[in-house]
């Protein structure tokens, strides 16, 4: 289990290096297209920083508004602050703050940008259907992405390549329409080198989208392993969050306030589909490992 979550911590590392990475190549590449040179990689590395900055102050009160989730008193749901409550004293991190989800399908998720910020939200589906003992199990996985600030590096990780999509597709556009004209009356274009580099940053820009997206999701398929583990470790009952999983596999129901930008941050893939049934390009841009693999790793431990 401990050389799991080294492992994951490393690749995430490696990923989250890759999206800055990224990021900066479309910026060269934009300018190197547009004739400004490497000012497109400033231009870059402003927008990324920007929105990070945006969505680090401000990200968990839009993910909780779009997902139309309601802050409940202990009166309301005493059940859940007493596990919320617990799991937190276990995890040494103040008790965030609790929301429920009007939504039929057994999910949850924690958003914040550190554990003194930070607030689990779980669907009504969810406490309709689990135990108490697998209610603590997906407690105990979301605030151990709390503990490890796992939602603040999927939120930098998704805003970087966000932004990196983002000036692909304008820079596209700008290239496209006005672009060419600049880059005639400069030799940025002449001979076999500027052809190749030419070659290089349109197919870059182009490759962006599905980049961008394979990056955000290994990002997140690296954390949730890492969750299942810690959480299991704050429960003590690996047993707790496996049966949890089991039971979200078997409702496929559907989430009507899920969407792409906040999919990552939910415990399964929040979907129509069943994960199971998914095809080959489309798991590749899951968000989220497949639930039997997950339940498969809880069981070994």
């Amino acid at each position: 289990m401990y050389e799991q979550i080294a492992s994951n911590k490393r690749k995430t590392a490696v990923l989250f290096f890759g999206a800055i990475v990224f990021a900066a190549l479309i910026g060269l590449a934009g300018g190197y297209l547009l004739g400004y040179g490497p000012w497109g990689l400033v231009i870059a590395i402003g927008v990324a920083v920007a929105m990070s900055l945006a969505s680090y102050f401000a990200g968990d009160k839009m993910v909780l508004a779009s997902t139309r989730a309601r802050e409940v008193t202990p009166q309301e749901q005493p059940r859940l602050h007493n596990l919320v409550e617990g799991l937190a004293i276990a995890a040494g991190i103040p008790k965030p703050r609790v929301y429920v989800v009007p939504e039929q399908a057994p999910n949850a998720y924690a958003t914040g940008r550190d554990p003194e910020h930070s607030s689990i939200a779980v669907t009504e589906g969810l406490l309709a259907a689990m135990d108490r003992v697998e209610l603590e199990g997906v407690i105990g996985h979301e605030m151990a992405h709390i503990q490890d600030r796992d939602i603040l590096v999927g939120t930098v990780v998704a805003t970087v390549v966000g932004a990196a999509v983002l000036l692909a597709e304008f820079m596209m556009r700008a290239w496209f329409w006005g672009g060419v004209r600049g880059r005639r009356g400069s030799d940025q274009g002449s001979g076999v080198v500027g052809l190749v580099l030419l070659a290089a940053g349109l197919l870059l820009m182009l490759i962006a989208p599905f980049a961008g997206a394979v990056i955000r999701a290994s990002v997140s398929r690296n954390r949730e392993y890492l969750a299942d583990a810690q959480g299991a470790m704050l429960t003590r009952y690996p047993p707790g969050l496996a049966s949890a999983l089991r039971k979200i596999a078997g409702i496929p129901a559907a989430m009507h306030s899920a969407n792409n930008a906040t999919a990552h941050l939910w415990l399964s893939t929040p979907s129509r589909f069943e994960g199971e049934k998914l095809g080959p390009m489309e798991k590749l841009f899951q968000t989220h490992p497949p639930i039997s693999d997950r339940i498969r790793r809880l069981e070994e431990m």
